[in-house]
C-alpha cells in the first residue's frame, strides 16, 4: 500500500513536469508584433509593392499614393478619389495630404482640414 502511494505520488509531480500546450517557449505561431527600425521596413516594403511612394513628414515616415483624377477639374470631394481641394477646384495629385489643406467637403463646402 505505501509502495503504491509512493508510485502515484512520483506520478502526479511528473505530470506537473509536462508543459501545457500552448505555454511552451517552442511555439512559434505567436511572436511579437514588429518594433521599430523593423516595423517600417516592413511598412516601406508593403507600401512601395502597392505602388505607393515613401514619403517624410515631420519626422516620421508615410505611405503616399498617387491619385488617378489628380489635377481634374472637381466641385466637392464626391467627385475625387482623394480630397478636391477648393483654392483650384482641382483633386489632389496624392493620398493622404499631410498638413492643412483648405478641401470641398462631399457637400462642397469648403473647410480647412490638417492631417499631421
Amino acid at each position: 500500500m505505501r509502495a503504491l502511494f509512493i508510485i502515484m505520488a512520483v506520478g502526479l509531480a511528473l505530470t506537473g513536469c509536462k508543459p501545457l500546450e500552448g505555454l511552451s517557449g517552442a511555439d512559434q505561431s505567436t511572436q511579437l508584433p514588429l518594433v521599430g527600425q523593423e516595423k517600417q521596413d516592413v511598412s516601406k516594403f508593403n507600401c512601395l509593392a502597392k505602388g505607393g511612394s515613401w514619403a517624410q513628414y515631420q519626422g516620421g515616415y508615410f505611405c503616399q499614393h498617387r491619385t488617378k483624377d489628380g489635377g481634374k477639374f472637381c466641385r466637392s470631394g464626391s467627385d475625387c478619389e482623394g480630397v478636391c481641394l477648393a483654392r483650384s477646384q482641382s483633386c489632389a495629385p496624392v493620398k493622404p495630404l499631410q498638413g492643412c489643406n483648405d478641401i470641398l467637403t462631399e457637400a462642397g463646402y469648403p473647410m480647412n482640414a490638417c492631417v499631421n
